[in-house]
């Protein structure tokens, strides 16, 4: 029966927990698999009463022992416990890697479906400046609210080579600290049951699986002395594997500039301080890193990272992730404050990282063998397969930037960092300590160390963010003038105007934009603008966008020609109506309705407003319509030139049906009725020279007839002047045809006449009226 310590690791020592802060533990339980109980210290809530207060709920970090088993493998079978949202596997030695594959399984809380299983990053940075007390520890796994979870450690090729001692699954409950999170979370969430009412903190039982769980909630218990991590004790007898040709903490040191505990003054930067959530704002627990700041003497380079887990995680989350990656840091690997200077999550939120002032050059732990030359920027997430979003790529570029910028470095450039190990990175570049080597400014992990951090598809997103960091604005281009018209290559308008464009630089990296008319500065608006206007005076002009990065560099886009007028157009033919040949009816008559409009610059298009719609080209012309009989109808038609100004010409038109009855006739003609006939009835004649005239004042005029396959031929005299020989012969029966027509410039009286010509063998002809236009 052996009881349990809630500590806080940090980088020297464990420290006592004060009687004070006893005095807000109660207990509760943890039932594991097998049957065990083990109990655990709950954190009070600092403000009894109230619902945001009783939601809070502590940073709190669990560790359960793997066992040993036969051939080289240690396991935690499934086990239930406590929530929790992040989890790593850690062992005893802070400088020992762990030759090995760990993989984890996890329980989701809401659902309660076992996860699949996840391989954990083992090879990641030992400390440069190892200290009693840290341990070797993988990356943290974010798995979301979960409360159980199955992990197991085999030798990396399947031997029974001994692992290292003192593996444990470590469990991280971010809690619920801020007000915001407080707010959204259920008022009694960190109600846990008591074991027992006598119940103190030395009192557990061991769970029947073997397993010990160590909770801690960032109080600090009374703990045996921690034992030098690198000492033989502290590992198993097989030898350790560090990295190649590790630096002591000595020779680590003199490779580089020494970093200071005096807080040096923060340097001005040539591009403005991006917005960052504060460790206050995230809710850091100060208490978890008690030790003093360590300073650089500046920043040379730009280390990214990402943080592995899920991607699909809420950015609501983040700032818990964070918190919980803090905690893991400092409880479980025991260093004595978070890692990476900053972080950024999907959503581009950027978070403080370790403490000491964002616009210092604070000494992190980020990557191995450069962190004294260096800041280190790590993306919530694991992007191997899958690329950053850009609004992360624009935070880091920000950051990076900024703080770059601070020491007149320029993100795109290349950099001498010395080495503060002798090591291989990622690509078998080797190093060796106190030696200088070149970066680019903005770098990988991977380029520093033998790790595949931050992930193929984030490493090759790299040269985007210099870029977008270094300057000037990427893809500017003007992409269309509102207000205006295109024709060809040039623009009309008739003053007003608005440029739009697209970058593929985000607009948080961009300080500006103006418009330029023919070369000068008219107006500017914010970087995040997308468009801008003007008025241009009457004229040939260019237009054209110049981006102002916040590095003070510019790029222009390519000028668009706009040309300015006020000139509408105008109708060189006036809109007619005359009529055209095909079937009629007494409510509709086929007719043509013909203009022509030009424009001084460019016409667009000729629009019919009534008593139909339609639109057209600049080259059309006429179009085929259908008029009724009898009623008089405007014949309204707009004109538009690209810069939008337009002319409008409305004349009105009747046409007017002539029955047969109205003609005068001469000869013998015969009445024929027929509901297929206009008005029910036709003339009909096979007499040679038999006529009919029409006389009326009008401007066009079309002759209807049946048509059929005995029908004959007829003379058709305009004026007195015979114009044309009209065959009505068809091989189908077709009734009401306007079968001729004629069309004058303008309106004036006219008679036309048709003669039978009384073509041998099919002498017959069937007219059934005249139509004309007044």
């Amino acid at each position: 029966m052996g009881g349990y310590v809630v500590s806080r690791r940090t980088s020297h020592a464990y420290r006592p927990l004060s009687l004070k802060r006893r005095a807000w533990l109660t207990l509760g339980a943890v039932v594991l698999g097998g049957g065990g109980v083990v109990t655990y210290a709950v954190a009070s809530p600092s403000d009894g009463s109230g619902a945001a207060g009783r939601a809070k709920r502590p940073v709190k970090v669990y560790d359960l022992a793997l066992k040993g088993t036969t051939g080289g493998k240690r396991e935690l079978p499934r086990t239930q416990t406590q929530q929790f949202s992040l989890v790593g596997v850690s062992w005893t030695g802070a400088v020992k890697r762990l030759d090995g594959t760990a993989q984890v399984r996890t329980r989701s809380l809401d659902s309660g479906a076992w996860s699949a299983w996840h391989d954990l990053e083992v090879n990641i940075d030992p400390p440069e400046d190892p200290k009693a007390g840290m341990r070797g520890a993988s990356e943290p796994l974010w798995v979301g609210p979960s409360d159980g979870v199955e992990a197991q450690v085999v030798h990396k090729d399947g031997t029974t080579g001994a692992l290292p001692k003192g593996l444990q699954v470590n469990l991280v409950d971010p809690g619920v600290v801020t007000d915001a999170e407080a707010k959204a979370t259920e008022p009694a969430a960190f109600v846990a049951e008591a074991s027992s009412p006598a119940a103190t903190p030395t009192d557990s039982t061991a769970p029947t699986d073997g397993t010990t769980v160590t909770p801690t909630d960032g109080q600090t218990g009374t703990s045996p002395a921690p034992t030098d991590p690198t000492s033989p004790a502290a590992t198993d007898t097989t030898t350790t594997a560090t990295p190649t040709g590790s630096a002591s903490a000595s020779a680590s040191t003199s490779a580089s500039p020494s970093p200071s505990v005096t807080t040096p003054s923060a340097p001005p930067s040539t591009v403005p301080e991006p917005p960052i959530t504060s460790r206050a704002d995230w809710g850091a627990d100060e208490s978890l890193s008690p030790d003093p700041s360590e300073y650089n003497a500046d920043v040379k380079a730009v280390f990214v990272h990402h943080t592995d887990g899920a991607n699909d995680y809420s950015c609501a989350d983040s700032a818990s992730i964070v918190r919980g990656i803090y905690a893991y840091h400092t409880q479980v690997n025991g260093w004595n404050d978070i890692g990476y200077n900053f972080l950024v999550d999907k959503c581009g939120t950027i978070f403080e990282g370790r403490k000491g002032g964002v616009d210092l050059p604070v000494l992190g732990a980020h990557t191995y063998g450069w962190n004294r030359e260096s800041t280190g920027i790590a993306v919530l997430g694991e992007y191997t397969s899958t690329s950053a979003s850009n609004a992360a790529l624009a935070s880091i570029a920000r950051v990076a930037a900024w703080k770059l910028g601070q020491y007149g470095a320029d993100p795109a450039g290349t950099v001498q960092l010395n080495a503060g190990a002798s090591q291989q990175n990622y690509f078998g570049t080797s190093f060796t300590v106190g030696t200088a080597y070149t970066f680019q400014r903005i770098s990988a992990h991977r380029d520093g160390y033998n790790t595949q951090c931050p992930g193929n598809s984030l490493y090759a997103q790299l040269p985007t963010i210099r870029a977008w960091a270094a300057g000037p604005v990427q893809g500017l281009k003007a992409t269309s003038v509102g207000g205006a018209g295109l024709s060809g290559s040039t623009y009309y308008t008739k003053g007003a105007v608005t440029l739009n464009w697209t970058t593929t630089t985000p607009g948080s990296l961009i300080s500006k934009f103006e418009l330029l008319v023919d070369g000068k500065a008219v107006t500017s608006v914010a970087g995040t603008a997308t468009s801008a206007g003007t008025t241009l005076a009457l004229g040939n002009h260019t237009v054209a966008v110049r981006a102002v990065h916040q590095s003070g560099k510019t790029t222009t886009s390519a000028a668009v020609n706009v040309v300015a007028e006020t000139t509408a157009p105008t109708f060189t033919t006036t809109p007619n109506l005359s009529l055209r040949t095909g079937t009629v009816n007494t409510s509709a008559v086929p007719v043509t309705l013909g203009w022509k409009a030009t424009d001084n610059a460019a016409l667009q298009s000729v629009k019919l407003l009534s008593p139909a719609t339609a639109t057209f080209g600049p080259t059309t012309t006429s179009s085929s319509r259908t008029a009724a009989s009898g009623t008089a109808a405007t014949w309204s038609v707009r004109a538009y030139d690209y810069a939008g100004s337009y002319r409008t010409s409305s004349p009105s038109y009747t046409p007017v049906i002539l029955q047969e009855t109205s003609a005068v006739k001469s000869g013998s003609w015969t009445t024929r009725s027929s509901t297929s006939y206009l008005g029910g009835k036709s003339y009909s004649s096979g007499s040679k020279g038999a006529s009919l005239t029409w006389t009326f004042t009008g401007r066009s005029a079309s002759w209807v007839v049946s048509r059929a396959s005995s029908s004959g031929q007829a003379y058709v005299y305009v004026d007195g002047v015979k114009v044309s020989t009209v065959d009505l012969k068809s091989s189908t029966t077709l009734y009401r045809q306007a079968i001729w027509t004629k069309t004058w410039s303008s309106s004036a009286k006219h008679t036309v006449k048709i003669v039978v010509v009384a073509t041998s063998g099919r002498p017959t002809i069937t007219t059934d009226g005249l139509v004309y236009i007044k």
